[in-house]
């Protein structure tokens, strides 16, 4: 079983952006000694509690103080950007850390309507353009735009030995077979939408074509993980989360809250099924709950890596549950 880190860098309220990225750059570091393979991180736009929102920075930043660990997106999004200029990012990553760089591609919009046009400078674009803009990027990235194309002859610079890998994001069949397609790695959101996993990973691993990229399929799943002492304990620490992931899909305050405040919160009868709705998309527990857990998904998915998101509240907690799941496998 291998693990990765997938970062949202998530802020804490009473913290701040600025030690939100310092406690990502000392997680990568010490990731990077545990013998965590990927360090990736999200991109969010227009909230208040991501810091995340240009994964190449990130990237560079992070590659620079570690030594082994990949390093990567998860995912740029797409739609809103030119795939040449995604190309030339990641290049340019790739010529500064060689067989470290990972590009993972979301279709995700990006946000609300407004932001994704503040995003492109008032340009519509339409999502169904996906498959063919990510077709012009692999192009890029592989030295392969064909003849009659309208940017043939084009170069994505600087030059490479190898592309970065690239790794697709997804939810179900259709985004697990245009993965495979194009001889992609596919990363399936268990975090965000549990209940075609199993279909999607068997639609990928059928629809897989050897690539530069690839010969065999590659695969993982990204799930919030939270891993303490005890069960009881992991409980706990997991009511933070529990509070912010119901405040962010209300469009509310995305700061993660204190236990203290989660565990004083009023909670409608609607925000209770909700909270029991999305355990589904979590493990919690002590470190022989969370093996056992894990290795039943990777036996229902067929996959042996998983990315691991932690949004609780202390730092402290959130790397004490990283350093355990390091020591299980």
């Amino acid at each position: 079983m291998q693990l990765s880190i997938l970062d949202q860098v998530p802020i804490s309220k009473g913290s701040d952006a600025h030690s939100a990225l310092k406690h990502s750059a000392e997680l990568a570091e010490l990731a990077d000694q545990w013998g965590y393979k990927r360090y990736w991180f999200a991109e969010h736009h227009s909230t208040r509690g991501l810091a995340s929102t240009a994964p190449e920075i990130m990237i560079a930043h992070i590659a620079a103080k570690t030594a082994n660990i990949c390093v990567g997106s998860g995912g740029v999004l797409l739609p809103q950007y030119s795939p040449f200029k995604v190309a030339e990012n990641f290049r340019q990553l790739e010529a500064l850390y060689p067989g470290r760089i990972d590009l993972g591609i979301g279709r995700s919009p990006g946000g609300t309507t407004k932001t994704r046009l503040a995003l492109t400078d008032g340009v519509h674009k339409s999502l169904h353009e996906f498959p063919r803009q990510l077709q012009d990027l692999v192009s890029f990235l592989t030295d392969s735009v064909p003849s009659g194309h309208d940017y043939f002859g084009i170069k994505a610079s600087p030059l490479t030995d190898s592309p970065p890998e690239v790794w697709l994001l997804g939810l179900g069949e259709n985004s697990a077979k245009l993965a495979g397609s194009m001889g992609a790695g596919y990363v399936f959101g268990h975090f965000i939408s549990p209940a075609r996993g199993k279909n999607a990973f068997q639609s990928y691993r059928e629809s897989f074509r050897p690539s530069p990229f690839f010969k065999r399929p590659q695969s993982l799943a990204a799930v919030f993980v939270v891993c303490a002492e005890s069960d009881e304990k992991a409980e706990e620490l997991c009511l933070s989360q529990d509070l912010w992931l119901l405040r962010v899909e209300k469009g509310l305050d995305s700061l993660v809250p204190s236990i203290e405040e989660a565990k004083s919160a009023a909670y409608t009868a609607a925000d209770k099924k909700k909270l029991a709705q999305n355990r589904s998309r979590m493990v919690i527990g002590s470190p022989q709950t969370v093996k056992r857990k894990l290795l039943e998904l990777s036996e229902r998915y067929q996959t042996d890596e998983f990315m691991i998101l932690t949004n609780v509240y202390r730092f402290e907690d959130k790397k004490q549950s990283y350093e355990r799941l390091a020591e299980l496998f």
